[in-house]
């Protein structure tokens, strides 16, 4: 398993090779090949927040990362994320909602056996994974901050796309984007308080005390709730850059606060063609 490295037309974003195999549509990008400028330059997917971004960049910067990997852009499908555990069964009523038309829903995963439609979630640090069940033709998208990862909510996503489309865990492939990594991200008692709260002592090999504080491992702790949850775990990937060390390559909200831009995840099943 491993995570790939693409360029297109200055557009740099990765893929994993668990998803690779599966030949269906998905990218995680960097901030590497869009249009924006200053402290957002230049491929920012945020056109929100205290201080936003210009909206035209914003699109301009989509439609570049969906010609990379060669998606509709009226087919996206973008999310308020708000760090609870709602997952959305998207439809095509949804196409366009957060680049072509108004969000009206709040969630932090998306799941659709819809072809055509594109899923897309944001980081900044958080944990982003891409999920994709071969059999039954469902995929999901998932924003876990330490918040969404106390909440189970990777695993319960896996459970949803059970419930609504009859995917069985050991099916899944999930793809584990960059996030920020335990080498940065320091924590009073509070996150591992959650965690443990959440998880009981299961939780403990992903903790580690630091002087006063603590370093947590928030995708580990996803895969390892996953394998709980029943997915394979030769079939999860898990990319291994930290976005607060490689702010070349990622914004980081514990590098800079509010002033930067946000990279992404999408998946889309492929149509069929004739």
């Amino acid at each position: 398993m491993s995570f790939l490295s693409h360029d297109h037309a200055g557009v740099v974003y990765h893929t994993s090779s668990v998803l690779e195999e599966q030949g269906i549509i998905h990218g995680f990008s960097t901030r590497l090949g869009g249009v924006s400028e200053g402290h957002f330059a230049s491929l920012n997917l945020r056109g929100g927040g205290p201080h936003p971004d210009d909206r035209e960049l914003v699109r301009e910067n989509y439609r570049r990362f969906c010609a990379a990997l060669g998606a509709d852009p009226a087919g996206l499908v973008l999310s308020r994320q708000v760090h609870e555990d709602t997952v959305r069964h998207v439809t095509a009523a949804d196409a366009g909602k957060g680049f072509s038309a108004p969000v009206d829903y709040t969630a932090d995963a998306l799941i659709t056996n819809e072809p055509g439609l594109n899923l897309m979630v944001f980081s900044a640090d958080c944990i982003i994974l891409l999920l994709h069940d071969p059999v039954t033709g469902c995929a999901g998208a998932v924003h876990a901050g330490w918040r969404g990862t106390a909440l189970d909510l990777p695993a319960k996503t896996v459970g949803e796309m059970g419930r609504v489309f009859g995917a069985r865990p050991e099916n899944i492939r999930v793809a584990i984007g960059a996030g920020i990594g335990p080498c940065c991200f320091e924590t009073h008692d509070d996150v591992p308080d959650a965690l443990r709260a959440a998880f009981g002592p299961g939780v403990e090999p992903y903790l580690a005390p630091k002087g006063e504080k603590w370093t947590v491992d928030l995708k580990e702790i996803n895969a390892w709730r996953l394998r709980e949850s029943g997915v394979q775990g030769d079939c999860i990937d898990t990319c291994s850059l930290c976005t607060s060390c490689r702010t070349d390559l990622y914004w980081s909200h514990r590098k800079t606060g509010n002033r930067r831009g946000v990279q992404g995840a999408l998946i889309a099943l492929r149509r069929e063609t004739p």
